[in-house]
């Protein structure tokens, strides 16, 4: 398999060490021009490539680390070139752009995965099977927390560019959104406060949201870009009928599972291993999606789970915008 990383950036140096942890080969870089791509075109022993136009003769798999405002025209054209694709999130800045890149690579019989990283975390991975397990019982209120410092300050930050990034609400908190609706399913309505969105160019952001999920449960989704360099915090409550799982990076323990009624026998305090002592997440995403490929099997995250928290996302900015509640139509 030849992989073609799309963006020079934090990520794509990210996805080329994780890259490295599988069979597949990474064959290029391509970015603005063939100068910009070199330096980690060197580090991996690959070409530097001008354009994507270029990379596509050479590759079986293109994975996009670019900025979102660019997404849909990278994958559109590499789905028309018969292309697996990679694409780091959020999967575009719009529903319209969002939906065409699907029916592109369906229409074209490939696959598009789509990086939600945070689903690979062994903390949230641990939720996941102990909300399915069933020890806490009916979900009702889920919490989470995301608390960082805003991005790089350079003059072309596109992160603090909303028609670019959608800023806070969509570039971080999506994190978030993805995990409510993968853990309490569908989301119904969303409200949401922002204070950047209220003071624009504000060297900060944080914000709130509330998602209504179609079974009834809560989700508090809070973000933050007001945090100084290099705060990195992130947080988890989930509560049901029996039980409370929490989650807090700051701790040694990085989930703790408290139930009720009490075991039978063994301790209601289950600790999780905290992620920097297991394998990078990243690298277990990529692992997961070159497996998907190998094997043509179910992909771990879908482009339909993409699509879905962008609607959460982009309902949670219309919320900051008007703030009025903002219905998603999938039910009430």
């Amino acid at each position: 398999m030849r992989v073609g990383i799309v963006g020079v950036g934090a990520m794509g140096a990210v996805h080329a060490a994780a890259w490295q942890q599988t069979p597949a080969e990474v064959v290029g870089f391509a970015a603005t021009s063939a100068a910009t791509a070199e330096p980690l075109a060197h580090a991996y022993g690959a070409r530097a490539y001008d354009s994507l136009d270029e990379l596509l003769r050479d590759v079986d798999v293109v994975d996009l680390c670019t900025p979102t405002h660019l997404h849909y025209a990278q994958a559109v054209q590499a789905a028309a070139a018969g292309k697996h694709i990679i694409c780091e999130k959020p999967l575009a800045r719009s529903i319209a752009q969002a939906t065409a890149m699907i029916a592109c690579c369906r229409a074209a019989g490939v696959k598009l995965l789509v990086a939600h990283v945070v689903r690979f975390f062994p903390e949230y991975v641990r939720a996941k099977a102990a909300v399915e397990a069933g020890e806490v019982g009916q979900l009702a209120v889920l919490r989470f927390r995301r608390n960082v410092f805003q991005p790089k300050k350079a003059e072309d930050n596109w992160f603090v560019d909303q028609n670019k990034s959608g800023g806070l609400i969509l570039d971080l908190m999506i994190h978030d959104f993805d995990c409510a609706r993968w853990l309490a399913g569908d989301v119904v309505r969303v409200m949401a406060r922002s204070v950047g969105y209220r003071q624009p160019g504000a060297p900060f952001d944080h914000a709130l949201a509330i998602l209504t999920h179609a079974n009834g449960a809560i989700s508090h989704v809070e973000g933050s870009w007001a945090y100084p360099p290099p705060t990195f915090r992130t947080q988890f409550e989930i509560a049901g009928s029996q039980g409370l799982i929490l989650h807090d990076s700051d701790t040694a323990a990085a989930i703790r599972t408290f139930r009720q009624p009490l075991p039978a026998a063994g301790t209601p305090d289950v600790p999780v291993p905290s992620s920097p002592l297991l394998e990078d997440p990243y690298t277990t995403q990529i692992k997961a999606f070159y497996a998907a490929l190998v094997h043509d099997a179910p992909l771990p995250v879908t482009a339909e789970d993409g699509l879905k928290a962008l609607e959460i996302a982009l309902a949670a900015l219309e919320s900051a915008r008007t703030g009025d509640v903002v219905g998603l139509g999938v039910g009430d």
